[in-house]
């Protein structure tokens, strides 16, 4: 079963949904215009743990909103999200947090071990979390979780694509990287790769020592629903429409990342609707 009919989607949202809570508090030293993970971020959803080797994610895991699960052919969709932020001219994500790694060292210029292959991964729902089998869907983040130095480096980030190529992607990461920064790695996909998806990420290597070890790792997340904040502590309202009522597959990792205006990433509260049916 799926909700097909505007009557199923008003009676899911009514009788049959789990409510999505969000209240985050702001984390600092950011920097404008770039995207800052609310994992590690105090409030409900709770604090996500710092992951060491690499881990899937699911509705269990700490970190992420949990909802009720389904039983097949029941399905879940975002169907509502309301959202109040600290500061103006926010976008707010709610991303199923797939697999994530840490551990990476910013003072190592070796090629550090990073192993997250979706070629093997099948637990956790995962099948269906990816969505397209070519990988399209899933988005590719380096995420810290302590600040390394402020010396200027190269990540060089070893891929494998869908089709079984391999190749690297050269990230340049200029100053301090703070807690929490999510620098996107899709984008990073060279001339020579057009077309093609990442698969796998391999290992990581840096240039040069930034100076302080920190902690940073590989994440790999779907997004499912995005809302737009544009005045400071005035609370904006997406209903299913403009949601486009997204599929939210058993085992999903729901967690919010924010693109930040601002040195902060300001608080985010508010709350929704995933609708069964």
């Amino acid at each position: 079963m799926a909700i097909t009919t505007r009557d199923q989607l008003i009676d899911g949202l009514g009788n049959n949904s789990s409510r999505i809570v969000l209240d985050k508090a702001s984390i600092a030293s950011q920097a404008a215009n770039t995207y800052v993970s609310l994992w590690r971020a105090t409030g409900q959803p709770g604090q996500g743990a710092i992951p060491a080797t690499a881990a899937n994610c699911n509705h269990t895991t700490v970190g992420g909103v949990g909802f009720t699960q389904q039983t097949l052919p029941a399905t879940s969709y975002g169907a509502y999200l309301e959202v109040v932020t600290g500061n103006a001219a926010m976008t707010v994500e709610l991303h199923d947090r797939l697999v994530h790694m840490g551990g990476l060292n910013g003072t190592l210029t070796t090629a550090q071990t990073v192993g997250i292959d979706f070629l093997s991964i099948t637990a956790d729902n995962m099948v269906e979390r990816i969505g397209d089998s070519n990988y399209s869907d899933i988005n590719w983040w380096l995420e810290w979780y302590t600040a390394t130095g402020s010396t200027a480096v190269t990540a060089t980030v070893a891929v494998t694509y869908n089709d079984g190529t391999t190749g690297t992607l050269s990230a340049s990461l200029a100053a301090t990287r703070p807690a929490s920064f999510a620098l996107p790695l899709n984008g990073l996909i060279p001339a020579a790769g057009a077309g093609k998806f990442i698969r796998a990420v391999t290992s990581v290597t840096l240039s040069a020592t930034t100076g302080t070890a920190g902690s940073f790792g590989v994440t790999a997340t779907r997004p499912r629903m995005v809302i737009g904040c544009p005045i400071a502590n005035f609370k904006f309202v997406s209903d299913w429409a403009q949601l486009g009522l997204p599929e939210i597959f058993n085992s999903s990792c729901l967690f919010p990342m924010v693109l930040t205006s601002t040195t902060s990433s300001g608080t985010v509260r508010g709350g929704g609707k995933i609708a069964h049916g």
